[in-house]
């Protein structure tokens, strides 16, 4: 399975792009194919670098009469993002998220990179992860997302941050629904903590 964290394009949005990075195993590099390479682009870049973790670019907007891949690929051939096609290691894809094409290839280049990168996680100990949101609602107390990176978490575990304490008293998938575990790579939204955790 493939969890996707999206983080803003934004330039306002440094602090949640470099987080993004320090929790993901791949990063995904999206370009306006009808564009050119904007500074949060090369900002996200750095984020990507400092966590030295994988990258694809990807191609968006390939829709449009516009889109320049080559022109792209160019930009950031500049700045020192070789992809495959100009010669470097750096997988590309083009896609367009209107017309949802190159969406499957995308998906197989993630899986191709996660298998070489020989991703795996433990299940056979204590869970742990990240909080990568959370919030106070005025009827159900604080909500917090967490990205499980290893172990299995259950109802009534006792998990704890720096800050914070929980007795789990449910836990939902990200669409909502109520899970009896959730495993390694999976997002989970947690009730239960006495206070809002620290992302």
């Amino acid at each position: 399975s493939i969890t996707f964290i999206d983080t803003p394009g934004h330039e306002a949005f440094s602090a949640m792009r470099l987080r993004g990075a320090e929790v993901a195993d791949i990063a995904l590099l999206v370009v306006d194919a009808a564009q050119s390479v904007q500074p949060q682009t090369k900002e996200a870049i750095m984020a990507i670098k400092k966590a030295q973790i994988p990258m694809i670019v990807v191609l968006n907007k390939m829709d449009l009469p516009t889109a320049n891949p080559e022109k792209i690929k160019g930009e950031l051939a500049k700045i020192d993002i070789l992809v495959e096609s100009m010669g470097g290691e750096i997988p590309s894809v083009e896609v367009s998220a209107k017309e949802k094409t190159g969406i499957n290839e995308l998906l197989e280049i993630i899986l191709l990179v996660a298998e070489m990168q020989e991703l795996q996680s433990e299940t056979e100990v204590a869970a742990e992860g990240l909080v990568i949101e959370s919030s106070m609602d005025s009827l159900r107390g604080p909500i917090v997302t967490v990205i499980v990176e290893k172990g299995i978490l259950r109802p009534k575990n006792i998990i704890a941050t720096d800050i914070a304490m929980a007795k789990i008293k449910s836990l939902e998938d990200f669409q909502g629904k109520t899970v009896e575990f959730i495993t390694p790579g999976r997002p989970a939204i947690v009730m239960g903590f006495e206070s809002v955790p620290a992302v």
